[in-house]
């Protein structure tokens, strides 16, 4: 399996505190099945600013000390008018220097720029990839908004441990409905501390078997995950429209 969203570079941002937790976190993954870990330490302007040089040395000297996983460059990158000049000025990174790039929203309020700043990428040939979309709280009331941006080529991320309401039961239901409708293409752990999500993936996998079947979870735990570092075309199959009715009845009940 391929891991593509952690944050396990130490000393970044609020995951790894520590080279020691670094390598200790690798070791985790490794003995769930994890084979490939994307590194996608938040970039954040004025708050976490890491730039890539300097990350991508720090993954070398990490990857010198581990054997048999592969780890690879990007960020998690806080949503931006900034977003091109901020790669093209090599502050963040796309996915293994892919056309794909993994970026966030604020939790709680939907960017009032956000078609505006998809199509600016879109207009320099990224695919953008947005980080666990089932979290965001205005999404519970307005699900459009994730159907929208997949149909204007925007892929999504869902996190491992909102199947198991890591994030609370909200989070939990309407992922469900999203992998259900085809409104999820990748998976990743969105790992910051030791004992965490890793120890839980095996409970986690036979979930997902149940909800969408082994075949499905493989394209969106290993063959969408190898496209994106391969820079190869996701094909994406034609999501399903979710009426908010259907996300409040599930709350509720």
């Amino acid at each position: 399996m391929i891991d593509m969203h952690s944050h396990i570079l130490p000393n970044i941002d609020d995951g790894s505190r520590s080279m020691e937790e670094t390598l200790d976190l690798i070791e985790e993954a490794k003995k769930v099945g994890f084979t490939k870990i994307v590194l996608t330490p938040h970039y954040i302007e004025g708050y976490y600013e890491k730039e890539e040089k300097e990350r991508k040395e720090l993954i070398e000297k990490i990857s010198n000390k581990v054997k048999n996983i592969e780890l690879y460059n990007a960020n998690e990158i806080y949503i931006s008018e900034n977003i091109i000049k901020l790669l093209q000025e090599k502050q963040v990174s796309k996915i293994n220097d892919s056309k794909y790039l993994l970026f966030e929203m604020p939790m709680n309020a939907k960017p009032m720029n956000l078609y505006e700043i998809v199509y600016e990428m879109m207009q320099y040939k990224i695919t953008p990839i947005l980080a666990h979309p089932e979290r965001y709280t205005f999404i519970f009331k307005e699900p459009d908004i994730i159907y929208d941006l997949i149909q204007k080529g925007v892929l999504m991320q869902a996190n491992y441990g909102s199947l198991i309401g890591m994030y609370g039961k909200r989070t939990e239901l309407i992922v469900k409905k999203f992998l259900q409708n085809n409104m999820i293409h990748i998976l990743g752990s969105d790992v910051h501390r030791k004992n965490s999500i890793y120890r839980v993936i095996p409970e986690i996998l036979e979930i997902l078997e149940k909800l969408i079947g082994k075949d499905a979870l493989k394209i969106l735990s290993e063959t969408n995950p190898m496209k994106i570092l391969n820079n190869e075309e996701i094909q994406v199959t034609e999501p399903v429209r979710i009426k908010y009715t259907v996300i409040e009845k599930c709350i509720i009940t």
